[in-house]
């Protein structure tokens, strides 16, 4: 009898609904009578759900089956019908329990990025096998069977036909510690303003040097991608730079020590005129991206015997992340904006948090919206702070009214939406010929912001010895000269000054598809004279 009894508990215990089972009181007809109870509550709550939304009274016979039946069957019935249940909780607490990096890869064309991020993305498993397989047929196809790791990063025809990436690739992977985006930036120079985009949203760089002959002097040289994609970086405010020696494999390099150190010795002192501090916030390391060697696991000093240093998995590990305030004003450069049972824009929160339901205002139209629902990766979250990437539905404004460069911001403190600013220019390298001085026209590219604008007037120049600013009001200026200058843009554009954020108030000019300054908003006078 008592093994009958085991048995039936056992069946009982293993059935969903049964939570009630009193085995050693052997009193069978009460566990029915609690199983009917239990599926009676099942079926009416499940009938009572639609209504609940609209009618929260719920009828007192239910509640009371609820109560007598057993309280834990509450929970487990809301779950699945709620749209922010425990799961999305847990969501939540997943997102936020490891930090985020923002990993932006630059350099010359053809120096390995998107392979290297492939290859990173199939050693955290974010790519099956099959995948693979399907790209090196496909690469194979057209004879290219070296691109097939760049494939994962290269989604699109005009990418793959050509083995060059033109948008910024995006990818999340983990390591034990920290979340990463990977922002795979453009390498050739006709699509450089798409790489200021990717690096504008990034924490740290992660610079791919070519090693194999011929390769590393074409992106060095003047004119090439290499140093242009430093100095951008440094202005975009990406501090911590990780330089990579890619195809350490070739033939022609072989793993060599030389070449290793000839391409070190290079980069030091002009990364230093960059203005990067060598010591402190640069690394190199020797890899190769489409063997995967150096990046997850350290090197076998059989294929390197000189290298005794970390791999790359494990310096990113290790990065100090740039301190951010999840309290202050909110600020969201937009970048992206699409329809999705709404108005979905993208972004990297740069300061303050978001919440679902939170009212807030896009500038710098002033439009007044409401958050509906944010994505973080994949999952949906109900909260998310400074650093990530982020996706945000929101009601209020139509796709059509936002432009890329729009900031989300807090009602209570907006960003500045100005038509002029004050800025201290560096500037790198004129055009052939180019004189600057007042009524001077470029591009300017300020966080997602892309505006022509005008050097209205030169207001001082800045004696290069001293620091300090000259008596004499300059009329024209030469490369290498540091000016402040007042700039005035067509459209109202959404900055801050650089001491109060200086993600927002950083910009470069450009000319025909070269970088002539770089620069940081010092004033705001609009601001000043409309207060």
């Amino acid at each position: 009898m008592d093994i009958e009894e085991d048995i039936k508990a056992l069946q009982l215990g293993s059935s969903e609904d049964s939570v009630l089972v009193n085995v050693e009181d052997g009193r069978p007809d009460e566990a029915i009578e609690h199983e009917k109870a239990d599926g009676e509550d099942i079926v009416m709550a499940e009938e009572q759900k639609p209504d609940d939304v609209e009618k929260p009274d719920i009828p007192e016979d239910v509640s009371e089956l609820k109560d007598e039946a057993h309280p834990d069957l509450k929970p487990k019935h809301v779950e699945p019908k709620g749209a922010t249940g425990p799961e999305d909780i847990q969501v939540e607490v997943e997102v936020n329990k490891k930090r985020h990096l923002n990993v932006v890869f630059i350099g010359h064309v053809d120096a390995g990025k998107s392979t290297i991020g492939g290859q990173i993305l199939l050693l955290s498993g974010q790519v099956d096998d099959r995948t693979i397989q399907k790209y090196e047929k496909e690469a194979k196809d057209k004879n290219r069977e070296s691109w097939y790791m760049a494939y994962i990063m290269d989604t699109n025809e005009e990418e793959r036909v050509k083995g060059i990436t033109v948008e910024v690739g995006r990818a999340h992977f983990e390591t034990e510690t920290t979340r990463f985006t990977i922002l795979d930036a453009p390498g050739h120079k006709s699509y450089v303003p798409n790489m200021i985009s990717g690096a504008s949203q990034a924490d740290i760089g992660v610079l791919v040097i070519s090693a194999r002959k011929g390769e590393f002097e074409t992106g060095y040289e003047r004119g090439g991608q290499t140093r242009e994609h430093v100095q951008l970086a440094k202005t975009l405010g990406v501090t911590k730079l990780l330089i990579v020696v890619n195809k350490m494999d070739d033939p022609t390099v072989n793993w060599s020590k030389e070449r290793y150190d000839e391409i070190e010795s290079k980069m030091i002192p002009f990364l230093r005129s960059s203005g990067y501090n060598v010591k402190k916030d640069v690394k190199f390391l020797p890899i190769s991206g489409l063997l995967g060697s150096n990046l997850k696991t350290r090197m076998e000093k059989s294929v390197c015997p000189w290298w005794s240093g970390p791999c790359l998995f494990e310096v990113l590990d290790v990065v100090e992340v740039p301190p951010r305030d999840p309290n202050g004003p909110l600020r969201m450069p937009i970048i992206d904006k699409f329809k999705d049972m709404g108005t979905v824009v993208m972004g990297k929160i740069e300061s303050g948090s978001i919440r679902e339901g939170d009212n807030l205002l896009i500038m710098p139209n002033k439009a007044a919206v409401k958050v509906l629902a944010i994505f973080c990766d994949e999952d949906r979250v109900r909260h998310v702070g400074p650093g990530e990437n982020v996706r945000v539905r929101l009601s209020g404004i139509e796709e059509d009214d936002i432009l890329s460069g729009f900031v989300l911001c807090s009602v209570a403190k907006p960003i500045p939406a100005v038509t002029e600013f004050v800025a201290q220019l560096q500037i790198l390298e004129l055009l052939d010929n180019a004189i600057f001085t007042a009524g001077y026209k470029a591009i300017l590219h300020v966080h997602s912001v892309v505006e022509e604008c005008e050097i209205v007037e030169l207001m001082q120049q800045i004696d290069l010895k001293t620091k300090k600013p000259m008596k004499k009001k300059p009329l024209f200026v030469k490369n290498g000269a540091i000016v402040l200058c007042r700039v005035q843009v067509d459209n109202m554009i959404c900055v801050e000054k650089f001491y109060d954020f200086a993600q927002l108030g950083r910009f470069t000019l450009r000319t025909e598809g070269k970088t002539v300054a770089v620069g940081k908003i010092t004033a705001l006078p609009t601001v000043a004279d409309s207060a």
